[in-house]
């Protein structure tokens, strides 16, 4: 009775920790559209998207039915955030105008394939019990999501250097931050360390970045602001010169003017 509603809430926990994910995967939706609309990537990093793309297709592996049983909520989001990352990568390399940074991106891009590929081959012959292929996928696994959760780090350090948060959203923070917390109860129903480790570490990295958040975000408005004043005052400065320039003309093409 005891473990039949550990697995339903088991289940349900898991349930809702595919919709945060799934949500997660969808947070940087508004900064595309801004990179899409400005036809640049600008300073916005690619690391995240590499870093959460070889996490989830890790975990897709780990929850297959002959590595880890039973774990078909692992494959389904880990599917999708697999999905939605590449759309992510592609979009970057489109309107990435940095020709080295767009090489080192499918670099690393085909690094991450050729070292899944060669996991799966090596996992399914090389182990042969779901124990042994659980260990050493979940192993992989706890260092993909510390990494995925700790690739903003880069970022947290241009917002600690600038004072502005303008490069890290907001809402990919919240969103990495609950899903810590949902798949870290997941975790321990029943105990499962693969899946408790990273998330624990991911949650405080989370947590580190809504507090920078909190920290910089009065600065962050106020240097948008001044970058908005300074942009306007040499559009003025443009049209009263523009201005003196067609006056000039006009005094030497028209001298009884």
């Amino acid at each position: 009775m005891v473990s039949h509603q550990v697995n339903t809430l088991r289940n349900v926990v898991g349930i809702t920790g595919n919709v945060i994910s799934f949500f997660l995967f969808l947070s940087p939706v508004p900064t595309f559209v801004q990179i899409w609309k400005k036809g640049s990537v600008e300073q916005f990093s690619p690391v995240p998207y590499l870093a959460t793309l070889i996490n989830c297709m890790v975990w897709v592996i780990y929850g297959l039915p002959m590595v880890h049983p039973n774990s078909t909520l692992v494959v389904t989001i880990n599917g999708t955030g697999t999905a939605i990352e590449l759309v992510y990568l592609s979009i970057f390399l489109i309107f990435c105008n940095d020709k080295k940074k767009r090489v080192r991106v499918l670099l690393i891009l085909l690094v991450e394939l050729v070292f899944i590929a060669i996991l799966t081959a090596l996992v399914l012959t090389v182990a042969h019990t779901t124990g042994r292929r659980s260990m050493v996928v979940g192993i992989v696994a706890i260092l993909g999501n510390v990494m995925m959760y700790a690739s903003p780090l880069s970022v947290m350090k241009l917002v600690i250097s600038t004072k502005s948060v303008e490069y890290m959203p907001f809402f990919l923070s919240l969103a990495s931050f609950a899903n810590g917390v949902a798949w870290s109860a997941y975790a321990f129903l029943p105990f499962d360390p693969f899946i408790a480790v990273p998330n624990g570490v991911g949650t405080l990295f989370s947590l580190a970045q809504l507090l920078l958040y909190a920290t910089y975000y009065e600065s962050t408005k106020r240097i948008v602001a001044a970058r908005k004043e300074t942009k306007v005052e040499m559009n003025l400065s443009e049209v009263v010169v523009n201005a003196n320039v067609d006056t000039k003309n006009s005094l030497l093409t028209n001298p009884s003017i």
